[in-house]
């Protein structure tokens, strides 16, 4: 799902799983709907995130490099895709110089026909898309019903399996049963409330809704790979074209929040929908931006369950061998990690030894003291490496409009953009390199209570710092 919320959500929207009571979900949905219609930041928050304080202190780190030339650095976004005509994105998006648009034709030979900008996995080649789809539990749920349902539970009480059924049949029902209460209700509420139950009854926890017929793959086999569509947009593109926005939007130009890098081209993987995402788009989608160029990845996205871990292990081990640096969104279930795990992760159960290039980036916001930790933010000391700006950030959604949103959906592009910056500036370097500076020159804050514990780094990331240790290491190479 993405991880992002809308300005003073303290929990996670209509794209998020359920966390909260029905009252608190209408009163935040109401603000949702609105927040929309906003075109103008509000007050104190138009990029906050760059500036000093509690930002990244990036305006000081450019200030600092003005004399030195930058590179371009490919970002792979995977998400719910990108409005690639936003006006405060003319130019930040990648093109694939090797395919020739709209011919029809795999012209580069990578196995994606007309893939200009990227990919998009949430469609077929009739140029249908994807858009609601169910959480990760209902699709397990609907999976094993068929092996379970009828079954003598004592025959099977001790497989693992059919506990996994009776976990997830447990939280289905009891999501469901949390907005059933309404549905005779519905047209006495607001209509932003009446489409978020109706999404939920409908679509996430619906075990008999199909989400993936209209693609024409087969999700469990990774080898099956030919599907989807050059349309890197869809329908829904506000949660990627904010999170691309974040990364690279025009610097200076004073039509929203100004990206964290300004050398950089974004490359769209369409892969999230309006519910959980798949294990198998998620691992083909870092494969191609390994394979075409991406030195950065940013995965605003997670869920409760991945049937798939070894298959999207493989892709981000591949990733980490050929050095592109993967940057995960925490999550926003006020939750640690360390003990209930948010996927993909950056330590499987399975796994013998850490990923080089995995990050993982909680939400930290604009006030000062116990509130500087954004309330929804997941947290972790293994789980959590650093926390980046995730607190009401303005920038780019789609139709070359403007919103502010927050979440570690915000704060993971942060960390994206700014190692492609460094990348950018510091092309000798390589992205292990930048990603320890980004750790041990994190900003600190002792006398905030409890911060330290909070992450591998207990810090905040400090471009500016990071920018000072990257051209002192670069000296010696």
């Amino acid at each position: 799902m993405k991880i992002s919320k809308s300005v003073k959500q303290r929990n996670q929207n209509k794209r998020m799983k359920m966390k909260m009571n029905l009252k608190q979900s209408l009163s935040v949905l109401s603000l949702v709907f609105a927040t929309i219609v906003i075109a103008q930041p509000i007050e104190g928050t138009l990029n906050w995130y760059n500036q000093d304080g509690q930002g990244m202190f990036t305006e000081k780190a450019y200030k600092f490099l003005k004399k030195n030339e930058s590179k371009s650095v490919i970002v792979g976004v995977i998400d719910s895709g990108v409005d690639i005509e936003h006006e405060d994105l003319k130019g930040k998006i990648w093109v694939n110089e090797d395919e020739i648009p709209g011919n029809g034709i795999d012209d580069d030979k990578n196995g994606y026909v007309d893939d200009v900008h990227g990919w998009n996995f949430l469609g077929n080649e009739k140029g249908e898309h994807l858009n609601e789809a169910r959480l990760e539990k209902t699709r397990i749920l609907a999976s094993l019903s068929r092996k379970f349902a009828d079954v003598d539970s004592s025959s099977v009480a001790n497989d693992e399996e059919f506990k996994l059924y009776l976990q997830v049949k447990a939280e289905v029902e009891a999501g469901r049963a949390q907005f059933e209460q309404y549905m005779g209700m519905l047209d006495k509420l607001p209509e932003s409330a009446q489409n978020y139950i109706k999404s939920q009854m409908d679509f996430n926890l619906n075990v008999d809704f199909d989400d993936r017929s209209l693609i024409g793959d087969d999700p469990d086999d990774f080898t099956d790979v030919n599907y989807g569509n050059a349309d890197v947009e869809g329908p829904d593109a506000l949660h990627g074209t904010h999170v691309s926005g974040i990364i690279g939007a025009i610097r200076g130009n004073e039509l929203g929040g100004d990206g964290v890098a300004e050398n950089v081209k974004i490359m769209v993987l369409r892969a999230v929908p309006n519910g959980d995402e798949f294990d198998k788009d998620i691992a083909l989608s870092v494969r191609y931006c390994v394979d075409n160029g991406a030195q950065v990845i940013n995965m605003s996205f997670g869920k409760a369950y991945s049937p798939h871990q070894k298959e999207v292990y493989e892709a981000f081990k591949y990733a980490d061998e050929n050095g592109v640096l993967l940057v995960h969104a925490a999550g926003n279930d006020a939750k640690d990690i360390d003990v209930e795990p948010n996927y993909p992760t950056s330590m499987y159960s399975f796994q013998e030894s850490p990923l080089d290039h995995f990050v993982t980036i909680g939400a930290s916001t604009k006030n000062e003291g116990p509130e500087m930790v954004a309330s929804f933010s997941n947290f972790g000391s293994r789980g959590v490496d650093v926390f980046a700006p995730g607190f009401e950030i303005y920038n780019a959604v789609p139709q070359s409009e403007y919103m502010n949103l927050q979440g570690t959906s915000m704060a993971a592009p942060m960390v994206a953009g700014a190692a492609a910056m460094l990348k950018s500036y510091f092309s000798a370097l390589s992205m292990k390199e930048i990603k320890e500076i980004l750790y041990s020159t994190s900003t600190k804050y002792p006398k905030v209570e409890g911060f330290a514990a909070k992450s591998v780094t207990g810090g905040v990331v400090n471009l500016f710092k990071a920018a000072k240790a990257c051209k002192k290491l670069a000296k010696k190479k």
